[in-house]
């Protein structure tokens, strides 16, 4: 990649700021939809003009990216909430992409964003489940009117590089969930690595079992390598793609390991938006081992051309009400269409380790 077009690309990096970090972000949802007159295109278009353009070939959102592959080993216990056939028990194979929030695959890895984790599991019956998860419990924003709100509040001046007062204030003040977003990512922790951050579903969906009864869950992965964060005050002084080797490196010694764990509704549990953490003790299943045991930068791994869409499911898991969840499917396709048509892309992380080898 020549120096002119890093230079073009890095001009559609946000700042660090955590309002800009929230659209940032959004690439965990990259498709949203409300009503049918709203398609996949003119989602996938308000990501860009956020963005200041797109990086051809590239995906809209969570640009930065980098291939895994493993295994998931189910134990059988969550069979008794699902009829899925991941969850009987048995080892199976996963293909997967840890990526950073933003539509700028040159952009910094000193940024408070999402970090995030995408799925592809098979079962030998020929079943799949894709699964798009952040690091955090909880998403900025319910339904799709607040989503194009916020690309509009948060899309930044070109004089300043940061939104407009004038219309993000009136913005947040309007959306409190929004601005309880953005406390939570100012308090928390941000991982220091891929590896020990916990990776949640955000969304609720429908388990059915055996017997024909249906319950909403929520999933999560915790990881059994213990959380550690970042300084937040020096994100700025963090090398670009610092999470990205670290998580090579690492993996060249050992696999990672995280926990699948279902965690069923309670009554009264708010189910259709994702703003909303379930409160309290809940029943908690932990479901079998997910095992990364190799990881690729995205020019040599088998997770470049893949769409992680997180509503095709096996058998036995079904979506819930969440009006988020019934519309992504067709703005993730609009996105995968764009940035195949526009030819494969280097990875911009592969290409600087395969120099710094050479050398």
């Amino acid at each position: 990649m020549s120096l002119s077009n890093r230079a073009a690309l890095g001009a559609f990096a946000l700042i660090g700021a955590i309002v800009v970090a929230l659209l940032a972000g959004f690439g965990w949802a990259a498709g949203w939809l409300g009503a049918s007159r709203t398609s996949g295109g003119d989602i996938t278009a308000a990501l860009e003009a956020n963005n200041g353009g797109a990086a051809r070939g590239y995906r809209r959102a969570h640009a930065k990216g980098l291939c895994f592959t493993g295994d998931f080993a189910a134990n059988g216990r969550g069979s008794t909430l699902s009829t899925a056939s991941a969850l009987h028990a048995g080892t199976y194979p996963v293909l997967g992409r840890f990526s950073l929030g933003g539509g700028n695959p040159l952009a910094g890895d000193g940024r408070n964003v999402f970090h995030s984790m995408a799925l592809l599991l098979k079962t030998p019956d020929g079943q799949e489940w894709r699964m798009a998860l952040d690091h955090t419990p909880i998403f900025p924003v319910a339904d799709v009117p607040a989503f194009l709100a916020l690309q509009r509040a948060t899309t930044p001046d070109p004089q300043t590089g940061k939104p407009d007062p004038a219309v993000l204030q009136p913005f947040l003040a309007a959306h409190p969930e929004v601005k309880a977003f953005q406390a939570y990512m100012a308090k928390a922790v941000l991982p220091n690595s891929f590896a020990n951050a916990t990776y949640y579903s955000i969304n609720a969906f429908r388990f059915t079992d055996a017997a024909g009864a249906t319950r909403l869950v929520r999933w999560q992965f915790a990881p059994e390598a213990p959380l550690a964060g970042l300084d937040k005050q020096h994100l700025d002084q963090l090398p670009r793609d610092a999470l990205f080797q670290e998580m090579l490196a690492r993996t060249a010694k050992a696999p990672s390991h995280w926990h699948l764990q279902l965690v069923e509704a309670n009554p009264g549990d708010v189910t259709d938006r994702a703003t909303v953490a379930w409160q309290g003790p809940h029943r908690t299943i932990d479901a079998g081992t997910l095992t990364i045991r190799a990881v690729r930068p995205e020019e040599t791994g088998a997770c470049r051309d893949l769409n992680f869409d997180p509503t095709i499911l096996p058998a036995g898991i079904t979506v819930s009400d969440d009006p988020l969840l019934a519309a992504r499917s067709k703005a993730y396709s609009s996105s995968f269409t764009r940035r195949a048509d526009e030819g494969p892309h280097p990875s911009a992380v592969g290409e600087d380790l395969a120099k710094e080898k050479q050398q």
